[in-house]
């Protein structure tokens, strides 16, 4: 059986990397179905001075950055890095929180979320899952066709998450595969059972 080539439209994707404690990192990509473009990347660490103002300072911070890149940069989809299940507890649900917020400024904006685990994130990108942070730099760097490597690492993985959806998009247009996400409203409206939430493609996701 031949694939079915579709054309592949320009597609912006706005990668997220959560961190409990550390910077959260960012990054706009955007393909024409042939070439990817880096747009803008960076990370955000939020003073230590600004989180003892009070306890949900980091969590508004983070928000009001994801707000002012959708609404500076326009993407088309989110994809963000789901929890790794390996964390500690306390780790787990701090991250879950930034995550949390992250969601919420893309839900505002109606902006469509996709989440990766880290592994399906190397795997794609690295062609490894197990892949370290400098191997992930260098190759989102050659990917990319970026003139330095992307500092610091967290920016990388997020515009490696950005990375790992445009792959997954150009594979399902160039082979013809069914867009899962319109698969699954046709079960909502059907009435039948609901694999996925509407607005996140049913990927292995480790966390909430």
């Amino acid at each position: 059986m031949v694939a079915t080539h579709r054309a592949i439209p320009y597609l912006r994707v706005l990668g997220v990397d959560p961190a409990a404690a550390g910077p959260t990192g960012y990054g706009i990509v955007e393909s024409d179905g042939r070439r990817c473009k880096m747009l803008h990347y960076g990370a955000f660490r939020v003073a230590t001075k600004r989180q003892k103002e009070f306890s949900g300072a980091a969590l508004q911070d983070v928000h009001a950055l994801l707000c002012r890149l959708i609404e500076e940069f326009a993407p088309d989809v989110m994809a963000v890095e789901s929890v790794f299940t390996a964390l500690n507890m306390r780790t787990a649900l701090r991250l879950a929180e930034v995550r949390g917020v992250v969601l919420l400024a893309a839900a505002q904006h109606g902006v469509t979320v996709h989440s990766y685990s880290p592994r399906e994130v190397k795997a794609s990108v690295a062609g490894y899952g197990h892949a370290d942070k400098r191997q992930m730099q260098l190759m989102v760097r050659a990917l990319l066709s970026m003139a330095e490597t992307p500092e610091p690492a967290d920016a990388a993985d997020a515009l490696a998450v950005a990375l790992c959806h445009l792959q997954a998009e150009q594979a399902r247009a160039r082979f013809g595969l069914p867009d899962v996400r319109l698969l699954v409203k046709s079960r909502s409206l059907r009435g039948g059972p609901r694999t996925a939430r509407s607005h996140e493609t049913p990927v292995p996701i480790a966390g909430i």
